[in-house]
């Protein structure tokens, strides 16, 4: 850390998540870029949650704990709310970042003012940490785009190409400027607030794989894919009725197509999880 703070906070908000969130700090400390503060907020959780969290003796972690739980989107807006540097990612508690994530992610944004957010590709992956699908996402998204630019793409996929909280980094006072994570759209905050973000400047691709999100069968995401699909249109429904952002007719009409199968896609990764969570050795992410 600087002596002004660190310069970005990975914040993992946690419930029950003695299965993973072992494997998911190591996954932050492990990062080649150091200058950074790791909060664990447990949102009152009721089984080994804390005692791991407790267990990394690391001056980088600080663990806050809820008195009470707190409905989802409250505990990631807590969890923003307790970072106390510029530079912010959410990481779910299941997920894993690749180790270069934030050396190429971080100088961007301290370089450029007006680049927005940065996002990688990521990988998925099942319960065991076995490889399902190597690269996934940024359809379209490498490199430097326009608010407008992206905007398009979105709706054109139908989904959320820009991908996972771990895979994103973005400034903390964009964030508070646009109103952070919104309830309203509890099974797609994130990429509510992606669309939302670009308000404040541009968007930047990278090429390199920088996380994994893993596909669990009875993860949130698996239990509520119905609600995450319904979330994802009705973003694209309003990104398309915005005038400044000119969605044309050919987008509406690939999303039309897109988002169907994008669902399908979801759930044909949900079904492959459960069967190789079920078998095969345990791997660790690529450097």
């Amino acid at each position: 850390m600087t002596s002004t703070g660190p310069t970005v906070c990975v914040c993992i908000p946690v419930y029950r998540g003695e299965q993973f969130l072992g494997e998911t700090m190591r996954s932050v400390l492990e990062q080649t870029y150091g200058d950074f503060e790791l909060v664990v907020l447990d949102n009152a959780s009721t089984d080994g949650t804390l005692a791991i969290a407790r267990s990394f003796h690391d001056s980088r972690v600080r663990i806050v704990t809820n008195p009470t739980m707190l409905e989802q989107p409250d505990n990631w807006r807590k969890a923003v709310e307790l970072s106390r540097a510029p530079l912010v990612k959410l990481l779910c508690a299941d997920d894993l970042l690749h180790p270069r994530c934030l050396e190429l992610q971080v100088r961007p944004l301290l370089t450029d003012p007006d680049v927005a957010l940065v996002a990688g590709r990521r990988d998925m992956i099942d319960e065991n940490g076995r490889l399902l699908v190597a690269c996934r996402g940024l359809k379209g998204l490498v490199g430097r785009r326009s608010g407008v630019e992206v905007a398009r793409r979105v709706v054109r996929s139908g989904a959320n190409p820009i991908g996972e909280p771990g895979g994103v980094l973005f400034r903390r006072t964009d964030y508070v400027a646009v109103g952070g994570w919104h309830p309203h759209r509890r099974w797609a905050m994130d990429l509510d607030l992606w669309v939302r973000l670009l308000q404040c400047g541009d968007f930047l691709g990278l090429p390199e794989t920088l996380a994994a999100f893993r596909i669990g069968a009875h993860s949130l995401s698996a239990e509520n894919e119905a609600s995450i699909y319904g979330d994802q249109r009705a973003i694209m429904d309003q990104v398309a009725a915005t005038p400044r952002l000119g969605i044309r007719t050919i987008d509406r009409a690939a999303g039309r197509l897109g988002a169907p199968m994008g669902r399908l896609r979801r759930r044909t990764l949900f079904a492959l999880s459960a069967q190789t969570s079920r078998r095969g050795p345990r791997v660790r992410p690529r450097a």
